[in-house]
């Protein structure tokens, strides 16, 4: 286990800077998630930590040490990629055991870590098939194998679900979840799909073209999102954005008023606010109810998803703005109904338009 410090780090590719100066604490047995959109750079320093990429500048620490310049075999780490890799003329034994009879690690020793890696992720059965006689799950669990047999401080994981079906997605998470939480180690994990994030991570990293833009808890992200992009892209689905203006901030709430004209209270900070300024109300499905006794936001009915448990309403207001709304259960509105929708005010969040930077939440999160 180790603390993986980055301080300044910088990645140029000629005269491109694709990581601008990241200042990031990693804690010992943490499982941190990288997350961004496609070119955010979250690969790029995911393999800057590895060894894979040249750093160009700042500095990177694993247990205090500065490893800049350490090749990646020295610096204690192991490195799950999205591709399985896997040698496909060698047994699934000799896959695992490769690695470390590279280093001439004792025989006795290799058949140890072999067998306790197989037991753990449930691959004793498949040790003596090859790779193609394998699915996908199974040779994934075959290539994050190779990694704990090498009994790393660290382990860095690559997209390494962005290859399996939905549903074993969802069974591998729990599985690597699981691996954290008997292991202890420190896990750096790269990938583009916040549920994956969410539900794994003790710290998630948002990134957005090379700058790290929030870094905290799943919740404190969904919650407390640092400014609209953050509040975008944390949160399945994202969440609905209003175009309004600020109309009143006396009293306990911030007003505000939509295209329409409809006013919509929110428990924001008020300071720094002024009266007619331009700002974006944020506000995820779950926080709109649909009101049946005529008030709130006019709007028309897209389409809805029913999906027996819940249901999602995709829904138009006359100025332009689209809304999601989710519904626990089943619902009878239809597509081209028309209905009003009302914004539950401690859930709201408010973004300056000038900045896209958050206004201070009074009420956070569901215990109000």
């Amino acid at each position: 286990m180790a603390v993986v410090e980055l301080e300044g780090l910088v990645k140029d590719y000629g005269d491109v800077r694709a990581i601008h100066g990241v200042d990031l604490r990693i804690e010992d047995g943490e499982f941190c998630v990288f997350v961004g959109p496609s070119g955010c750079g979250k690969s790029t320093l995911l393999r800057m930590i590895a060894g894979l990429e040249e750093i160009s500048g700042g500095e990177l620490r694993i247990e205090g040490e500065r490893v800049n310049e350490q090749r990646a075999s020295e610096r204690g780490l192991a490195m799950v990629f999205q591709t399985y890799a896997l040698y496909p003329h060698m047994t699934v034994r000799q896959n695992l055991a490769f690695g470390l009879e590279n280093i001439k690690t004792p025989k006795a020793e290799i058949e140890r870590r072999v067998g306790e890696a197989a037991r753990m992720l449930q691959i004793e059965d498949y040790l003596e098939r090859r790779p193609k006689q394998l699915s996908g799950g199974q040779r994934q669990r075959v290539a994050i194998g190779r990694a704990v047999v090498r009994e790393p401080s660290v382990f860095l994981f690559d997209e390494p679900l962005s290859n399996l079906d939905a549903e074993l997605r969802v069974t591998m998470r729990g599985e690597i979840a699981g691996l954290h939480r008997r292991l202890g180690n420190t896990m750096i994990y790269v990938t583009h799909d916040q549920i994956e994030a969410m539900t794994m991570a003790d710290k998630i990293v948002v990134l957005r073209a090379g700058v790290i833009e929030q870094a905290g808890t799943p919740l404190e992200l969904y919650n407390m999102p640092r400014n609209e992009f953050v509040a975008g892209f944390i949160g399945s689905p994202r969440m609905n954005f209003v175009d309004a203006v600020i109309d009143s901030t006396a009293g306990d709430f911030v007003t505000v008023r939509d295209a329409s004209g409809n006013r919509h209270k929110t428990a924001v900070d008020a300071h720094g606010l002024s009266e007619g300024e331009e700002v974006r109300l944020g506000i995820r499905p779950d926080h709109i109810v649909v009101d049946s006794e005529g008030s709130g936001l006019s709007v028309t009915v897209g389409s809805v998803e029913q999906l027996g448990g819940e249901s999602y309403i995709y829904c138009e207001a006359a100025e332009g703005t689209f809304l999601t709304v989710h519904l626990d259960g089943q619902t009878k509105i239809r597509r081209g109904d028309e209905a009003r929708v009302v914004f539950r005010p401690e859930f709201t969040h408010l973004f300056r338009k000038s900045d896209g930077l958050a206004q201070r939440r009074l009420v956070v999160g569901e215990a109000v």
